[in-house]
Protein backbone atom coordinates (compact mmCIF):
# COMPACT_ATOMS: atom_id res chain seq x y z
CA UNK A 1 0.00 0.00 0.00
CA UNK A 2 1.55 3.37 -0.89
CA UNK A 3 2.30 6.04 1.79
CA UNK A 4 -0.20 8.58 0.80
CA UNK A 5 -2.97 5.64 1.83
CA UNK A 6 -1.55 4.94 5.01
CA UNK A 7 -1.50 8.58 6.05
CA UNK A 8 -5.15 8.56 4.79
CA UNK A 9 -5.64 5.72 7.59
CA UNK A 10 -4.03 7.07 10.18
CA UNK A 11 -5.92 10.71 9.76
CA UNK A 12 -8.92 8.71 9.40
CA UNK A 13 -8.50 6.23 12.21
CA UNK A 14 -6.82 9.34 14.62
CA UNK A 15 -9.64 11.75 14.08
CA UNK A 16 -7.63 15.18 14.97
CA UNK A 17 -4.44 17.04 14.07
CA UNK A 18 -1.51 14.40 13.77
CA UNK A 19 2.25 16.14 13.62
CA UNK A 20 4.13 15.70 10.81
CA UNK A 21 7.07 14.25 12.86
CA UNK A 22 4.48 11.90 14.58
CA UNK A 23 3.24 10.84 11.08
CA UNK A 24 6.83 10.28 9.97
CA UNK A 25 7.62 8.03 12.99
CA UNK A 26 4.76 5.99 12.89
CA UNK A 27 5.49 5.65 8.88
CA UNK A 28 9.68 4.85 9.57
CA UNK A 29 10.12 7.55 6.60
CA UNK A 30 11.71 11.40 7.01
CA UNK A 31 9.84 14.60 6.62
CA UNK A 32 10.27 14.79 2.89
CA UNK A 33 8.52 11.06 2.11
CA UNK A 34 5.71 12.69 4.05
CA UNK A 35 5.35 15.85 2.42
CA UNK A 36 4.74 13.76 -0.89
CA UNK A 37 2.43 12.08 0.50
CA UNK A 38 0.39 14.17 1.55
CA UNK A 39 0.44 16.44 -1.78
CA UNK A 40 -0.53 13.16 -3.69
CA UNK A 41 -3.55 12.55 -0.53
CA UNK A 42 -4.32 16.17 -1.53
CA UNK A 43 -4.80 15.67 -5.13
CA UNK A 44 -6.54 11.90 -4.60
CA UNK A 45 -8.87 13.65 -2.40
CA UNK A 46 -9.60 16.68 -5.14
CA UNK A 47 -13.86 15.94 -6.13
CA UNK A 48 -14.63 13.43 -2.77
CA UNK A 49 -16.09 14.47 0.36
CA UNK A 50 -12.75 14.88 2.53
CA UNK A 51 -9.74 17.17 2.12
CA UNK A 52 -6.54 17.95 3.97
CA UNK A 53 -6.56 20.79 6.75
CA UNK A 54 -2.83 21.45 7.61
CA UNK A 55 -0.29 23.91 8.97
CA UNK A 56 3.10 24.01 9.06
CA UNK A 57 3.68 20.80 11.73
CA UNK A 58 0.67 19.34 11.65
CA UNK A 59 -2.46 18.05 9.14
CA UNK A 60 -5.89 15.72 9.58
CA UNK A 61 -8.73 14.76 7.59
CA UNK A 62 -12.00 17.68 7.30
CA UNK A 63 -14.84 17.42 4.96
CA UNK A 64 -14.60 19.31 1.49
CA UNK A 65 -16.11 23.56 1.64
CA UNK A 66 -18.59 22.40 -0.88
CA UNK A 67 -20.18 19.95 1.54
CA UNK A 68 -20.80 23.12 4.45
CA UNK A 69 -23.95 23.23 4.28
CA UNK A 70 -24.92 19.46 4.84
CA UNK A 71 -22.07 19.65 7.77
CA UNK A 72 -24.05 22.71 9.06
CA UNK A 73 -27.30 20.78 9.75
CA UNK A 74 -25.96 17.61 10.81
CA UNK A 75 -24.28 19.76 13.09
CA UNK A 76 -27.61 21.20 14.04
CA UNK A 77 -29.46 18.22 14.32
CA UNK A 78 -26.15 16.99 16.97
CA UNK A 79 -26.26 19.42 18.85
CA UNK A 80 -30.29 18.79 19.34
CA UNK A 81 -30.28 14.91 20.23
CA UNK A 82 -29.61 13.46 23.56
CA UNK A 83 -26.30 12.59 24.37
CA UNK A 84 -26.47 9.08 25.13
CA UNK A 85 -25.34 6.79 27.46
CA UNK A 86 -21.46 6.74 25.67
CA UNK A 87 -21.88 10.44 26.30
CA UNK A 88 -22.66 10.89 29.17
CA UNK A 89 -20.41 7.91 30.51
CA UNK A 90 -17.54 10.09 28.23
CA UNK A 91 -18.93 13.73 29.97
CA UNK A 92 -18.65 12.02 33.99
CA UNK A 93 -15.18 10.69 32.89
CA UNK A 94 -13.82 14.02 31.44
CA UNK A 95 -15.84 15.69 34.95
CA UNK A 96 -14.07 13.71 37.56
CA UNK A 97 -10.66 12.80 36.03
CA UNK A 98 -10.27 15.95 33.34
CA UNK A 99 -7.99 16.61 31.85
CA UNK A 100 -7.73 13.26 30.73
CA UNK A 101 -5.97 12.14 27.42
CA UNK A 102 -8.51 10.12 24.52
CA UNK A 103 -6.07 6.87 25.28
CA UNK A 104 -6.94 6.93 29.45
CA UNK A 105 -10.92 7.54 28.68
CA UNK A 106 -10.68 4.61 26.10
CA UNK A 107 -9.10 2.56 29.09
CA UNK A 108 -11.42 3.44 31.45
CA UNK A 109 -14.63 2.87 29.07
CA UNK A 110 -13.00 -0.13 27.38
CA UNK A 111 -14.26 0.82 23.60
CA UNK A 112 -12.94 4.00 21.38
CA UNK A 113 -14.58 7.37 22.18
CA UNK A 114 -13.27 9.50 19.30
CA UNK A 115 -16.99 9.75 17.37
CA UNK A 116 -18.17 10.81 21.26
CA UNK A 117 -15.37 13.05 22.03
CA UNK A 118 -15.97 15.06 18.88
CA UNK A 119 -19.67 15.40 19.74
CA UNK A 120 -19.26 16.77 22.86
CA UNK A 121 -16.65 19.30 21.65
CA UNK A 122 -19.11 20.13 18.65
CA UNK A 123 -21.53 20.66 21.71
CA UNK A 124 -19.31 22.91 23.27
CA UNK A 125 -19.64 20.36 26.13
CA UNK A 126 -15.77 20.00 26.39
CA UNK A 127 -12.62 21.65 25.00
CA UNK A 128 -9.48 19.99 24.01
CA UNK A 129 -5.84 21.19 25.11
CA UNK A 130 -2.39 20.51 24.62
CA UNK A 131 -0.65 17.83 26.61
CA UNK A 132 2.15 19.38 28.96
CA UNK A 133 3.93 15.80 29.35
CA UNK A 134 3.24 14.25 25.68
CA UNK A 135 3.35 17.17 22.81
CA UNK A 136 2.01 14.65 20.09
CA UNK A 137 -1.67 14.14 22.13
CA UNK A 138 -4.09 16.42 23.84
CA UNK A 139 -5.45 16.20 27.15
CA UNK A 140 -9.69 16.98 27.44
CA UNK A 141 -11.45 19.27 29.94
CA UNK A 142 -15.01 20.68 30.59
CA UNK A 143 -16.08 23.62 29.72
CA UNK A 144 -17.29 26.95 31.74
CA UNK A 145 -20.31 26.71 29.83
CA UNK A 146 -20.95 22.85 31.11
CA UNK A 147 -20.64 23.85 34.70
CA UNK A 148 -22.64 26.77 34.03
CA UNK A 149 -25.79 24.12 32.70
CA UNK A 150 -25.08 21.94 35.68
CA UNK A 151 -25.47 24.90 38.13
CA UNK A 152 -21.53 24.26 39.76
CA UNK A 153 -19.04 26.61 40.10
CA UNK A 154 -16.34 24.28 39.72
CA UNK A 155 -16.23 20.53 39.38
CA UNK A 156 -14.77 19.60 43.25
CA UNK A 157 -18.87 20.87 44.04
CA UNK A 158 -19.56 17.72 41.79
CA UNK A 159 -21.76 15.15 44.02
CA UNK A 160 -19.12 12.72 46.38
CA UNK A 161 -15.92 14.42 44.15
CA UNK A 162 -13.20 13.09 46.03
CA UNK A 163 -15.08 9.42 46.51
CA UNK A 164 -15.97 8.92 42.85
CA UNK A 165 -12.39 10.21 41.83
CA UNK A 166 -10.55 7.62 44.23
CA UNK A 167 -13.04 4.96 42.79
CA UNK A 168 -12.19 5.47 39.34
CA UNK A 169 -8.01 5.56 40.04
CA UNK A 170 -8.39 2.37 42.01
CA UNK A 171 -10.56 0.71 39.16
CA UNK A 172 -7.78 1.72 37.02
CA UNK A 173 -4.95 0.14 39.92
CA UNK A 174 -6.78 -3.37 40.04
CA UNK A 175 -7.29 -3.45 35.96
CA UNK A 176 -3.50 -2.59 35.93
CA UNK A 177 -2.52 -5.27 38.17
CA UNK A 178 -4.95 -7.73 37.12
CA UNK A 179 -3.22 -7.33 33.25
CA UNK A 180 -0.29 -7.46 34.51
CA UNK A 181 -0.82 -10.75 36.61
CA UNK A 182 -2.29 -11.99 33.25
CA UNK A 183 0.60 -11.56 31.31
CA UNK A 184 2.81 -13.07 33.85
CA UNK A 185 0.10 -16.32 33.80
CA UNK A 186 1.23 -16.12 29.80
CA UNK A 187 4.79 -15.70 29.85
CA UNK A 188 5.22 -18.60 32.87
CA UNK A 189 2.90 -20.98 30.29
CA UNK A 190 5.09 -19.88 27.44
CA UNK A 191 8.42 -20.75 29.13
CA UNK A 192 6.94 -24.07 30.62
CA UNK A 193 5.53 -25.23 26.77
CA UNK A 194 9.01 -24.59 25.88
CA UNK A 195 10.64 -26.54 28.44
CA UNK A 196 8.68 -29.63 28.13
CA UNK A 197 9.27 -29.32 24.11
CA UNK A 198 12.86 -29.14 24.89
Amino acid sequence: MNLSAQIEAILFWKAEPVSLKKLAALLNTDAAAIGTGLLELESTLKGRGLSLVQTDEEVMLGTAKELSPIIEQMTKEELTRDLGKAGLETLSIILYQGPISRADIDYIRGVNSQFILRSLLIRGLVDRVDNPKDARSYLYKTTLDLLSHLGIGKVTDLPEYEQVRKDIESFKLTNVATEGSAASEVSAATQNDATIDQ
